[in-house]
């Protein structure tokens, strides 16, 4: 595990161990595609918001490949794999009271979603 020290916040803050990683790993959506956030419960860490699960959006942005954070910080498993900018609308996260106009899009790794 790195230490963030004073000698190292400049470098890191620049960009210098990114969790950005160079695989060769086949996305399993495309831009355009619908998906459904899993409905899954744990104890640990997950950057799956308790609001966007199972609800269903489309795929805005493919950021590449990443290191998946929450096997990460179980136990150092980075388990590469692509995130994705899901779009919602806010009735499909809050219901039909909500605005017909907006949208809320959340990063979400592949283990995190299905096709819908």
């Amino acid at each position: 595990m790195r230490v963030l020290n004073m000698e190292n916040v400049d470098r890191l803050l620049r960009g210098g161990d990114g969790a950005r990683v160079e695989a060769d790993i086949a996305p399993r959506f495309k831009v355009g595609d619908a998906v459904q956030a899993r409905n899954f419960q744990t104890l640990g860490h997950t950057r799956l918001p308790r609001y966007a699960r199972s609800r269903r959006g489309v795929i805005a942005i493919a950021h590449g490949v990443f290191v998946f954070p929450d096997t990460n910080a179980r136990n150092g498993d980075r388990k590469p794999q692509h995130l994705y900018s899901v779009a919602f609308t806010m009735s499909e996260l809050w219901g039909d009271g909500a605005s017909a106009l907006d949208s809320v899009h959340i990063d979400l790794f592949d283990d995190y979603l299905e096709p819908a």
